[in-house]
């Protein structure tokens, strides 16, 4: 018997660290929901942009669902396949979108990126399903598909504006607000004070400083803007609004719309041009994100000004930038 009882613990051992092995392998990480509104359901959040830090907001995003909502969520990085090391500015390698085939919500932040055609098929089938995206900051130009790829009108330069701006009602334009220089104060748009999407959000309390981006107005179809964008003079949130034409109209940073896609089920679209990662630090910001996620899956009626938005952990974004991501991070270091 101490023989067979030493020989079932070596046993539970290795099948501990098999599993553990197995898990640091991985290339996405998943945050399973605690108790909450959001229990039963799977959130999606891909990340993939080069200048952002999608691979740092989103993580934080996920931890947030979870902990404090009772979401299951699903976090996909741009992952060098050579090393297994995120890599934003790797554009061909977003493993784990097979996710997409079971998630109740899809939030989005990636940019040009060219991925093969076995992955663009998970998210084009969960686009076309008629199911919620939330999409940030770059998303609006969230592809740049060369030749070889099946999906061609999913890139952001077609002329109909590709999916950024037949999905989601805009694709890239340009920056409106000097990049660096010009920071982005929110206010809700006239008529869209009580919007569920805003509710508990204090006039000028949103605020990021990454700059607005341009958008071509009107924005298509049903497209409502919630928040438009005024663009400050400098860099501190409590900064001055910029005088002139650039605030005379303001840009939306963030609309709701809808995309009927091959399913013919409508789905409801939440986009943001903010979203970096050091506009997180910004309350205003993530309770529009989290009030954003409850809206898109048709749970408005739950939407509170007592809604949880601590982060969870320590979150210490890194400022945006091209070539700027904390090298060496494996998508295990974010459990």
């Amino acid at each position: 018997m101490p023989g067979r009882r030493a020989w079932l613990f070596s046993l539970l051992g290795w099948t501990v660290l098999s599993a553990g092995l197995a898990q640091a392998d991985q290339e996405w990480v998943v945050y399973e929901g605690k108790e909450g509104p959001g229990k039963g359901k799977h959130v999606v959040l891909v990340s993939g942009d080069d200048e952002y830090r999608s691979e740092e907001t989103l993580p934080q995003l996920g931890k947030m669902l979870a902990t404090h909502h009772g979401f299951k969520c699903t976090v996909l990085f741009p992952v060098d396949p050579a090393t297994g090391e995120i890599k934003p500015d790797y554009q061909k390698n977003i493993p784990g979108l097979e996710a997409l085939d079971t998630a109740d919500l899809m939030i989005l932040c990636t940019r040009f990126r060219n991925l093969p055609d076995a992955q663009m098929k998970h998210f084009v089938d969960y686009v076309e399903s008629g199911k919620p995206i939330v999409a940030l900051r770059t998303s609006t130009h969230a592809f740049n598909l060369d030749g070889q790829s099946s999906y061609q009108d999913y890139s952001w330069n077609k002329p109909d504006g590709g999916f950024g701006r037949r999905v989601l009602g805009e694709t890239w334009v340009a920056h409106h607000g000097v990049h660096g220089k010009e920071s982005t104060r929110g206010i809700a748009a006239p008529g869209e004070e009580a919007h569920p999407i805003v509710r508990g959000i204090k006039a000028g309390e949103i605020w990021g400083p990454t700059d607005v981006y341009t958008v071509k107005l009107p924005l298509p179809g049903d497209s409502k803007p919630i928040v438009l964008g005024q663009v400050l003079v400098g860099m501190k949130s409590d900064d001055a609004p910029l005088e002139g034409a650039k605030n005379d109209p303001m840009m939306p940073v963030a609309w709701t719309k809808s995309y009927a896609g091959k399913s013919g089920k409508a789905s409801r679209i939440f986009t943001t041009t903010m979203g970096a990662a050091t506009d997180f630090e910004n309350t205003g910001v993530r309770r529009m994100l989290i009030n954003a996620t409850y809206w898109a899956l048709g749970m408005e009626d739950q939407i509170t000004d007592r809604l949880n938005i601590d982060l969870v952990g320590e979150f210490k974004p890194t400022k945006f930038g091209f070539g700027g991501f904390v090298k060496g991070v494996k998508p295990a270091d974010h459990r």
